[in-house]
């Protein structure tokens, strides 16, 4: 049997032609495409149709993440533009503290026309409400492909939030090929986002509607939310020819206590909203297998690793693995449980809490068709065929699916 790490990409390529690819959404949400895998079967209805199709002993997770305005643009004295697109924040690190910074912070950033930019500080002014500010950026250490960006600026009334809602621009998609439009900083944001720090929405949110969530509420299925922020690296191709060289990207999670409480105790079955939502619902058996062999373990020994899953170590029961994490809260004197993963699912993995998904369809040769053919037993091509051939909509802005295996 093929080892995971051994698993070439090209064996997930598909052939998508841009015309197959939504680059706006439709103008209602609910009204999108809803391609159903139940059990080997495929159908498909209307996503405004969800709650009637999922089973009725289901609980829904959703990650609760909103996309922040992470790219701001600098002209130099010579007129070159640099773009500055943030990533997450380096000092402070944690993302609500850098964001009710006021005078300065630092990012972990990516940079758009890198050689024009050697040294020294970009400067621009932002006027808000009657206030003019001069903004500045300076080069710090480089971390990867992505550097270390300090931004300070002169009014300790503003803060960092402020900045970029006032001249930051939403960072859509790259394949999408377009300028960000006012309106994706309504319609790249999912209905129940809250909390800031994404740099890309958890699309298969985007097609829940406040009429879907009431009516999923109507019926008794219980809809819980956590937080995995979304960085740029879900949009990076597996370019090696294996996926064992291939780095994934790390991801910052939150969930609260009541959370976890809750799934022990309701007894349902997982349904997860979106790639972000099984990689942190996933994530979460892991933390509690660290916490079983290592019970004095502290924060830093918590966030997951790439390989942990397929490394071996002794597997223990979901419901154990919850209980390790309520017990690891109860020491740290803590409601909510702050970490990382770097996790990548895919053929070979087993599932520990997830039994359904809902998720769109994804850019050929990505970790995420690598996910979903993980879940569907290898059974991808045909769920792609089929959208493929019934007019259904790719990526970010389009269609999705209801996997339940």
């Amino acid at each position: 049997m093929q080892k995971t790490q051994d698993i070439r990409i090209e064996d997930f390529n598909y052939p998508l032609p841009d015309e197959k690819i939504a680059k706006f959404p439709l103008s209602r949400r609910d009204e999108s495409k809803l391609l159903i895998y139940c059990k080997g079967n495929i159908s498909e209805t209307i996503f405004k149709s969800l709650p009637d199709r999922v089973p009725t002993d289901s609980l829904l997770v959703f990650n609760n993440t909103r996309v922040i305005q992470a790219r701001l643009h600098f002209r130099k004295e010579t007129g070159a533009l640099i773009e500055i697109f943030c990533l997450e924040p380096s000092d402070p690190h944690d993302y609500v503290l850098s964001f009710q910074a006021t005078s300065r912070c630092s990012w972990i950033c990516m940079i758009g026309n890198l050689k024009k930019w050697k040294t020294g500080a970009l400067k621009r002014t932002v006027r808000i409400g009657d206030s003019h500010i001069t903004l500045s950026a300076e080069r710090k250490s480089t971390h990867g492909n992505a550097f270390e960006v300090e931004f300070s600026w002169d009014n300790d009334h503003v803060t960092f939030d402020m900045l970029l809602e006032r001249i930051g621009e939403l960072p859509i998609p790259p394949y999408l090929n377009r300028e960000t439009e006012e309106s994706d900083k309504e319609t790249y944001q999912t209905v129940y986002s809250k909390i800031e720090g994404s740099v890309a929405a958890p699309t298969a949110g985007l097609h829940f509607t406040t009429e879907v969530l009431s009516r999923l509420h109507e019926i008794g299925i219980p809809c819980l939310e956590l937080t995995l922020h979304v960085g740029a690296g879900t949009f990076r191709p597996v370019k090696s020819e294996t996926i064992k060289e291939h780095e994934m990207h790390t991801e910052f999670i939150s969930v609260s206590r009541a959370f976890i409480e809750t799934l022990l105790e309701s007894g349902r079955k997982i349904i997860a909203v979106g790639t972000t939502s099984v990689r942190t619902l996933e994530s979460l058996y892991y933390i509690g297998r660290t916490l079983e062999s290592k019970p004095d373990a502290t924060a830093v020994d918590l966030p997951v690793k790439q390989w942990q899953p397929y490394d071996g170590s002794p597997e223990i029961s979901p419901d154990k693995s919850l209980r390790n994490i309520l017990c690891y809260l109860d020491r740290i004197q803590s409601d909510r449980l702050v970490t990382s993963t770097q996790i990548i699912i895919a053929p070979g993995y087993t599932f520990k809490l997830v039994k359904g998904m809902i998720t769109n369809f994804h850019q050929p040769q990505s970790t995420l068709l690598l996910l979903v053919s993980a879940f569907v037993d290898g059974r991808w091509r045909e769920i792609y065929d089929y959208a493929l051939s019934h007019e259904f909509r790719f990526l970010s802005y389009g269609d999705s699916s209801l996997l339940m295996p």
